[in-house]
């Protein structure tokens, strides 16, 4: 809910991580702390989750939806705050202690630790362990708390999902009256269900094996995430005291919630780490597992407590130095976030912080340090999931910049990694509509919805729907934008500020006075330039332009090179009477990303031609 990939849909944390090896960003982060009778969590590996889009973004979300989910960040839907990468080689020197970043110098170089582990992007096929993962195998059916009917625990919660995906297929087949129908079903079928984690009971007396009784180092390294949770969940019925496992499973689950855009895991992370926390009070792991949690669920605020905690515990917490990172960010403190990416890079360099270190740049229009910075992250990539990550991160970089040639490079070399890395297929998706080529783009874009049913990518498919045209289009489009209703209601039922999303997705295909309401909300929180954006346009569609305009200056008052706050500032000082500075905005934006939006970018040239 990526922070890049904000412009449809928010927190889309930016970046995509997954399961990591030992040493990587998805650790429970231990240093070598001890799990119990000296074993540790980081010697067995350990799983990342995104911080928001997925922000991160957020990411997640975030991004983050602003997750940075592209990452977020991004912000990027549910996904939190700015996407995060996965381990870096070992030995590789901070960003700001490289040759190659003009400016920075320091006296010496920090190297940092060994990092080999396979990161971002890993481990999106296939169904959830769900079914049986109410915390552990055999977990048992929770009550229904809205419904009153009886829910299968996480086995809901992957009905759940598959409904948001079922209603996509529908989309391209249903009248929107049906569809509707089903989107408020699903609205009820998501309240229905707790998440029980207790059916492995402590025993007392009992031995407490640790992570790596259960866990290989080479099956969380490989990406098969649904494996690992099964796995874990089968050691900690076994071991229900292993408070390193239980923070390993909840970051598991915040994890599986990203990959598989499905808010339901979110309350069995908040069990899994509430549990490692009662067994073990201010574990550093459980910690930074709360602050991606937080994260993942848009709430900044919390995210940066979480994290502060943990690096109290430990300072050289991987995880929590990066929440750390996205949470200020998607607080719009930047100047925090900058130092706070300075003090990361010297602790713990490596492609988590590589590519937040970026970002941070990136919000400030300097893209040339942020493309540096990622080019010197994927050369230190060394797991086919970092590659496909950072070669994403890169591909959003040169898309956001109109290179669209460069960004088809950067998603085939992510692709060539991974065949199955979703970014990387939206992103391809993306920079083909805006090359023309729109056949292509539905088409993949189809792909990635039929997976990965986030607002972001909805929307985008509708778009592309209602700029084509053709018979049936109107209501496929019409479809696809009832999805991201149906989304955000999931999401903020299982614990989900979903208000960027709504904002962002109804200001243009929706309720007006609802998109209102969500970007007020939202701004109330935090004041970023996303925020700032939609709460700008969000006012302009309820023909409040006299009061849109100083948010969509503050949208691009940082330098943050965005093509849409640019459309959307454009049109807000045309409506205000400004026509000298409208015209200026708009053939910015277009010079910029001529592509930036099927819908945006055509409204942007017809605004200028009547102008003339």
């Amino acid at each position: 809910m990526s922070p890049r990939t904000n412009e449809s849909a928010p927190e889309s944390e930016r970046g995509e991580p997954s399961v990591a090896a030992p040493e990587t960003d998805a650790v429970p982060e231990t240093d070598g702390a001890s799990v119990t009778d000296g074993a540790s969590v980081t010697s067995a590996g350990a799983v990342r989750a995104d911080g928001g889009d997925g922000s991160t973004p957020v990411g997640v979300s975030t991004g983050g939806t602003e997750g940075l989910a592209g990452a977020g960040h991004i912000e990027g839907g549910a996904d939190g705050a700015h996407r995060e990468g996965g381990g870096h080689a070992g030995g590789a020197a901070g960003v700001r202690h490289a040759e190659d970043v003009a400016g920075d110098e320091r006296a010496e170089d920090i190297a940092g630790a060994g990092h080999g582990g396979d990161p971002a992007g890993v481990g999106h096929g296939g169904d959830p362990a769900g079914g049986k993962d109410d915390g552990v195998a055999g977990g048992a059916p929770a009550e229904g708390t809205a419904s009153g009917t009886r829910g299968q625990g996480s086995t809901q919660g992957d009905e759940r999902v598959a409904a948001v995906r079922r209603l996509s297929a529908a989309g391209r087949r249903r009248r929107a009256a049906q569809l509707a129908f089903c989107a408020g079903a699903l609205a009820v079928a998501m309240t229905a269900g707790a998440i029980v984690l207790g059916a492995a009971r402590d025993s007392d007396g009992r031995t407490v094996a640790s992570v790596p009784g259960a866990v290989s180092p080479q099956l969380l390294a490989g990406g098969d995430l649904d494996t690992s949770i099964s796995s874990l969940q089968t050691h900690l019925k076994a071991q229900p005291k292993d408070y390193g496992g239980w923070a390993t499973l909840g970051l598991a689950y915040v994890e599986q919630a990203r990959t598989k855009g499905d808010p339901s895991r979110y309350p069995q992370a908040q069990e899994a780490l509430d549990r490692s926390l009662r067994l073990r009070p201010d574990n550093d792991p459980a910690l930074a597992g709360r602050a991606a949690l937080a994260a993942a669920r848009h709430d900044f605020t919390g995210a940066l407590k979480y994290a502060d905690e943990a690096l109290k515990q430990n300072p050289y917490s991987e995880r929590a130095l990066s929440s750390r990172i996205d949470a200020l960010v998607e607080l719009g403190r930047y100047d925090d976030a900058s130092k706070a990416a300075d003090l990361a890079d010297g602790r713990r360099p490596g492609v988590p912080v590589f590519t937040r270190y970026a970002y941070v740049h990136e919000l400030r229009g300097d893209t040339r340090t942020a493309r540096r910075v990622l080019r010197q992250a994927l050369d230190s990539a060394t797991t086919r999931g970092d590659v496909s990550y950072v070669a994403t991160a890169l591909g959003q970089l040169a898309w956001s910049q109109g290179d669209y040639d460069t960004a088809l490079t950067y998603y085939a070399r992510a692709l060539s990694a991974d065949d199955s890395y979703l970014p990387a297929l939206e992103g391809r998706a993306r920079t083909q509509a805006a090359q023309g080529d729109r056949a292509a783009a539905i088409r993949g874009m189809e792909q990635v919805v039929e997976r990965y049913p986030l607002p972001q990518p909805l929307v985008e498919l509708g778009e592309l729907y209602e700029a084509r045209g053709a018979a049936g289009d109107a209501r496929k489009a019409h479809d696809q934008y009832t999805l991201v209703q149906a989304w955000a209601s999931l999401a903020r039922a299982n614990g989900v500020n979903a208000d960027l999303d709504t904002a962002l997705a109804a200001a243009d295909h929706g309720d007006h006075a609802a998109a209102l309401k969500a970007a007020r909300a939202e701004w109330a929180r935090r004041h970023t330039v996303h925020t700032a954006d939609a709460m700008a346009w969000a006012l302009h569609v309820n023909g409040r332009d006299a009061q849109a305009l100083p948010y969509a200056r503050k949208a691009t008052a940082t330098g943050y090179r965005n093509a849409s706050f640019l459309y959307h500032r454009g049109m807000i000082e045309r409506a205000t009477g400004h026509e000298k500075e409208a015209g200026a905005s708009l053939r910015a934006a277009l010079d910029l990303n001529p592509g930036f939006s099927p819908l945006g970018a055509r409204e942007a040239r017809t605004a200028l031609e009547a102008m003339k």
